[in-house]
Formats: C-alpha cells, structure tokens, sequence
C-alpha cells in the first residue's frame, strides 16, 4: 500500500475545484464546499441544485456524480490532516 500525502481541507478543496472546473461534465456553479473522511474514503459535499420542493433535478445527478468522481480520484492520494 502507498502512503497518502497528509493533507488539509482547505488545500483538498482547492484541487477538487480544479478537478471540477477542468472536467467536462462541469456545470456553472458546481463546487465542493466541504470534505470529510470516512473509512478512507473522501466525501465531498456541497450544492446539489434541488428544486424550490427540494427534489433533485437533473443537476443534482451530474454533481453527485462529479463528487463521486472526486472521490475516486483522490481518496487514494490523500488523507485528511488531524
């Protein structure tokens, strides 16, 4: 097993948006607002363009799987610091 780079929020968040923004399935104003850990797993969160009812839209299935994406890409590169 590789050793991942110790790494903090603000400095994961950061190279997630890239990823977001370069990716080509981008939308205008998909961001990852916040990240946590679990089980070595990087969970990204943030908007998920629900309607005024709060139901999904078809945004909401493109940033789900964009912070999926996310996930895959980096939780084998980084952890989170302490």
């Amino acid at each position: 097993m590789t050793s991942k780079t110790h790494i903090s929020e603000f400095d994961l968040l950061l190279i997630a948006n890239q990823l977001i923004q370069e990716h080509e399935n981008y939308i205008e104003g998909m961001r990852a607002d916040s990240v946590e850990e679990k089980a070595d797993v990087l969970v990204f969160k943030g908007t998920y363009f629900l309607d005024s009812n709060g139901m999904p839209t078809e945004k909401t299935t493109a940033v789900f799987n964009m912070f999926k994406y996310l996930a895959h890409q980096l939780s084998n590169e980084f952890t989170l610091q302490k």
